[in-house]
């Protein structure tokens, strides 16, 4: 595994680079300085908001490319280099399929803020983790936002409790189980492999160049550009499948590892 050629490091968030605290590690944050010394592009990718992202890297921010809400967002400093929303009609049809799922709570994310009905104050309580800027809203199909997706959360099991009442969106739209508890709609084309292969091409790296590390579905496309791609050991099967490398867990620094053998 040669991995002297390495100019961009992409990693997923939750389950990859943060711990189950959902805490970065002090390591990381030391070896980001030799990134940036060496001239490595870090690139954070999450289906998390762009806020909740900055608000976890707030130190290294402007050195940080972030795509967010799973790729239909990607913001340098303060340049925009990709929105990437999902048509109304669209939006209403999946509120409408939610609605009668019970335990499930939809997110309408734009791109600078996030819509909830406030229904349920411990989702509330859970949502201010990935959300830092959200507003609550009686009717969420009267948002005039542009929505860049939709997030909906189910407390015991996405996977088997809201994806099944979406699959069959399949067909138009971009459907990921993102996490135990989260299932995201967005457009076909609103994924972080979609964004990656952008960033890509603007900063003309090959599969050669680019290490990229993931744990969830969310995170297939990406991986699958690079031939330096790293499943956790907590990872999803369906990413220790398609990757070409295991690492360490997340919360034992699996991201971390491999960063400080390739230095």
């Amino acid at each position: 595994m040669d991995l002297s050629k390495i100019k961009m490091v992409v990693s997923d968030m939750d389950g990859t680079l943060l711990n189950s605290k959902h805490e970065v590690s002090n390591r990381f944050f030391e070896i980001h300085k030799e990134l940036k010394q060496k001239n490595i592009q870090f690139v954070a990718a999450s289906g998390r908001q762009y806020h909740s992202m900055v608000d976890k890297l707030e130190t290294i921010q402007d050195d940080v490319i972030f795509v967010a809400e799973n790729g239909a967002f990607v913001k340098r400093k303060e340049e925009v280099l990709l929105t990437t929303p999902i048509d109304k009609n669209n939006v209403d049809t999946i509120l409408s399929l939610i609605t009668t799922t019970i335990n499930a709570h939809p997110v309408l994310c734009s791109k600078d803020s996030a819509y909830v009905n406030g229904n349920s104050g411990e989702f509330l309580e859970m949502l201010r983790e990935y959300y830092t800027e959200f507003e609550i809203v009686e009717d969420q199909t009267k948002v005039k936002d542009e929505v860049l997706k939709v997030a909906i959360y189910h407390f015991e099991n996405s996977e088997q409790h809201i994806y099944p009442v979406v699959k069959h969106l399949e067909d138009s739209l971009k459907v990921k189980v993102s996490g135990s508890n989260w299932v995201d709609v967005s457009h076909k084309n609103a994924h972080k492999g979609y964004a990656l292969e952008k960033l890509m091409q603007e900063y003309g790296v090959t599969s050669d160049e680019i290490m990229v590390f993931g744990d969830y579905n969310n995170d297939l496309e990406m991986l699958q550009l690079s031939n330096y791609s790293f499943a956790m050991a907590n990872a999803h099967p369906n990413v220790q499948e398609i990757a070409k490398y295991i690492t360490l867990s997340n919360n034992d620094f699996g991201v971390e590892h491999i960063l400080e053998k390739m230095l």
